[in-house]
Parts: structure tokens; sequence; C-alpha cells
């Protein structure tokens, strides 16, 4: 009979392995706690607005098209993905723009209009970047780190390439000017890093965009989660919502199957976690299976953590996308940039001033409000719970000082038109995506907890258990997690062409 994999949680990762593992005849079931997929890219409708809860920013689309392809489809014929220009607009504190897209033209006069010297330099550190994309996305990203041999073969690279440098002191070698030392060190915090201590190899970013460019999904996120929901039931995978996973079955140091929150078991040959990697360990496995490299004095005193997000998703009666003034993506920023990420990441402490990511998808895709309709949702990074912030008394304080900000810098009379509104804070990603501290993108990704340093995507304890998704290799991001679902199922038809070998017959991804 095939081999029956059970993946829990339905965020891109998971989606990712399952349709994968689908495609090669895998017997799939995806449990989901949620009433609906997506994980972080849950779609929260209401008042006839589709507002997106998590990714928005798709980079490498060939990695879908790679999902699609293994199942002997066309992505384009489930979804359609949009080009967009400028990727960003990027606001300093006095609200003047900087637009961002992979026009080398363009970006030169867009530097020069800031500070002339900084056009070569840009060019220099762009050049830099093919080396550390080459090395860390190309050749890296879908390969595991399973043990310190790994580790060492890659080292001299690693060391030749800077990564010790943070990506705000590597990109300061090339750029004088703060505010554009700003607009090219941000990326690390869409997946979770503080630019002054994430590794420079989170600088190939930038070549990655230049390569790929920055996409949309018409019809919203959702609609590419949608998309792969689809073809995953195609391939005969099964999806379970409303099913909560309270334990992994461990038996002979094997992971063997769920138990679901009302007490039934269901058995697999493979398990994998979608799920946050700390609160797996923490709260799926018994004490005696996690062993000491997994234990709760790792996961609990040793790690370090994302900062965690509010995203505030509002949709307006007012029309604003005549006006020019935003973009699609727009970054802004505080005047204060270090010492914002200091409170934030290093003092866990609230700050009164923020920098803000402020989407606005109807500009391209007006379909996701009611007609008339803008759709709009508002991110500011906060420390993770080690802050010990009470939300339940600073969220509504936080909330009005950002939608006041908006009003009075980018949104006119925005409070008067706002017909529909849906928040989230760190208890969002503690309680419902079961995120360890409410980190919005799980384990932080600095030098020290990367590659194999980084929650393995097989379990160096417990035999058949893998791990895809933000907090394990290689990390946050859409190309991050696909890459540990591509992991994933390597590693799982890997084992089961041992397994055929040792039992003397073909390996067809099928056990007896």
């Amino acid at each position: 009979m095939k081999e029956r994999v059970i993946i829990i949680g339905s965020g891109f990762g998971g989606l990712g392995a399952a349709a994968r593992l689908a495609a090669r005849g895998y017997q799939v079931e995806v449990f989901e706690k949620r009433d609906q997929p997506g994980g972080r890219a849950y779609v929260y409708e209401q008042d006839g607005f589709k507002f997106d809860g998590g990714p928005t920013v798709v980079t490498a689309p060939f990695m879908f098209d790679d999902i699609f392809a293994a199942a002997g489809r066309r992505r384009e014929d489930y979804v359609q993905f949009q080009a967009l220009d400028p990727f960003y607009r990027i606001f300093d504190h006095h609200g003047r723009p900087f637009d961002y897209n992979d026009d080398t033209a363009f970006i030169a006069e867009q530097i020069r209009s800031r500070n002339p010297d900084d056009v070569a330099g840009y060019e220099e550190f762009m050049a830099s970047t093919q080396a550390i994309f080459q090395k860390g996305f190309t050749e890296l990203a879908d390969k595991p780190f399973l043990g310190v041999g790994d580790m060492l073969r890659v080292a001299p690279d690693l060391i030749r390439l800077q990564s010790h440098r943070s990506v705000y002191n590597y990109v300061s070698r090339f750029i004088d000017d703060e505010f554009l030392r700003r607009c090219f060190t941000f990326h690390p915090l869409l997946i979770g890093g503080n630019p002054f201590d994430a590794s420079s190899i989170y600088a190939m970013i930038h070549y990655l965009e230049r390569e790929w460019g920055i996409h949309y999904v018409m019809g919203g996120t959702g609609a590419l989660v949608r998309a792969l929901v689809q073809l995953i039931e195609e391939l005969n995978g099964h999806f379970h919502y409303n099913a909560a996973v309270s334990e992994i079955i461990i038996e002979g140091g094997r992971a063997t199957g769920i138990r679901l929150a009302d007490g039934t078991l269901h058995r697999a040959d493979h398990v994998i976690s979608n799920a946050d990697v700390a609160w797996t360990y923490l709260n799926l496995i018994p004490g005696a299976a996690r062993g000491l490299r997994n234990s709760d004095m790792r996961y609990n005193k040793l790690t370090r953590y994302s900062m965690s997000l509010v995203v505030i998703y509002f949709g307006t009666k007012k029309l604003y996308r005549h006006d020019g003034r935003l973009a699609h993506h727009n970054i802004i920023l505080s005047e204060r940039y270090k010492g914002l990420l200091t409170d934030i990441f290093n003092k866990k402490q609230l700050p009164d001033d923020f920098s803000l990511y402020l989407h606005m998808p109807t500009l391209t895709d007006p379909s996701i409000a009611p007609d008339g309709h803008e759709s709009f949702y508002v991110l500011s990074p906060v420390p993770h719970l080690g802050s010990g912030t009470d939300w339940a008394q600073a969220a509504r304080p936080y909330r009005d000082a950002i939608m006041q900000f908006l009003e009075d810098n980018y949104l006119p009379d925005l409070q008067a038109n706002i017909v529909s509104e849906h928040m989230i804070d760190p208890r969002h990603f503690r309680d419902t995506l079961n995120s360890h501290m409410g980190a919005a993108f799980s384990i932080e990704p600095i030098l020290t907890q990367s590659a194999w340093f980084r929650p393995h995507n097989r379990s160096e304890d417990i035999a058949n258990l893998y791990f895809v998704g933000a907090g394990t290799h290689p990390g946050a991001g859409l190309p991050g997690v696909l890459s540990s679902s591509k992991i994933a199922e390597d590693l799982i038809v890997a084992a089961g062409e041992r397994t055929a070998v040792r039992r003397g017959r073909p390996a067809l991804g099928y056990s007896s």
C-alpha cells in the first residue's frame, strides 16, 4: 500500500510538501487547526473585503511553477501572478519617496537624487550579491544541513562571503547615505531579522528580487493557497480542518502518527510538522523523546526568536488609488532606525514610534474589495511576548497611534472612511498560530541560528519526523519555506529508497 504522510499545518511549507509528495504517489493527509488552509496566509473575509492575513510579497515565482510542474500541471492554469513596478516605495521620515525596482537605470536616478556618490557603490554592492546568491540560494537553500560535516563543507565559502558581517554593516561598505542604507537593508525584517544582526548572507534577497521581480497574486495570496489545495486534492490528498493536533505519537523512537485534540488517532509512515518548530517540540512531543539537542533548555533559554507584529487590516469607502501617493508595497521609515530596532529586538520594549509596511492591493487588484472601496493592511514590527507587554492594554492605543499617523501623513480623512477593520497582535501569533513567544517569523535569522545551527528539516531525535516552514532550514519568507518543502520531499523519498533496497525491491515510494 502507498506510504502515508501526515502533515501538521497548511502553511506554504506544508502545502508545498503535500503537493510534491502527492505528485509522487504518497498518500497525503493535511491536518489544520483552523477552519481553512493557509497558516499565516489565512484570508479574513468580512464586509465584502478579502484581507490576506500573511505574505503578500511573492519572489521567485518559478518555485511555485516547479510545484505544479512536478504534478504535470501549469501554475498559470490555476492562478495568475502580476509583476509589480515599483517593487517598493520607501518613504523617509519626511514623507519623501524612493522607488525601487529591477531597472538599473531607474534605480541609478533614484539614488542620484539622494546622493550621486552612491550610484557606483550601489552597482558594486549588487555585483557582490550575485556571489552570495549563487552560494546561499542556488546551491544551499534546498539542501539539508543534518550533520556538522554539512556545515564544515560550506564554512570556507561563508567566510569568503563575509557572512559574519550584518546586513547593515555589509551594505554600509558600499553606500554612504544613511537613508539609502536603510532602503537597502530593511529586507531582513521581511523574514523576521534585525538588519543590524542578520547575517550578510541575506543581502542576496536584492539579487533574487532583481532576477525574478516582485509579484502579486491576482485575487490575493489566498488565491494561491486555494490553487495549491485544488492541486493536492486532484492528486488525492486530503485536508482535515478544525483538526488541532495535540500529540505526535512516538513509538520505538519513531513518529508513527498523531493524536488530535478530540482523542482521535491517525497513523502514518512519516509525519511532517509545518507548525512552529519550537512549539512542536515543546507541546506535541513527549519530553522523553525530545533528546538533549531539542530540550526545553534550547527552546526556552538558548534560542533567539524573531520580533512579532501588529497588523491592522482595513477597508475604506473612500478611494485613495487615484492620488498617486502610494504604491502597492510601501515602506514608511521612522526617523529612528537602529534605535527603533534595538528597542524591538534587543531591549524587548514597545517603542513610542514605529516603522510601517503599508499594503495597498486594490491598486493592482480592485476585485478584493467591494466596488468603490479600497483595501489595505498596515504592519508594524513589535517585540515578541518576551517583552512582557500587556497587549490587552496596549493594543488599542498602539492601533490608534498608527491610524492617526496614516491619516495625518498618507491617507487623509482615513478614520472617518473606514468601513471594515480587523487587527492582530503578538497574542494572535501565540494563541492562534502556535508560534512560540508570539514570534511572527519563528526563530531569528542570525548566523548562529542558520544552516546547521538552525532546527533541522529531519529530527535528530525521532525517526520519520520532518520539519518545514519558517523555523527550520533555510528560514522564513516564501522562497525559504518552499525550499524546506523540497528538502522534506527529498528526505522522505531517500528514506523510502533506502528501505526498498534493504527489503530487496524497487524503490517506488510504496511500503508494505
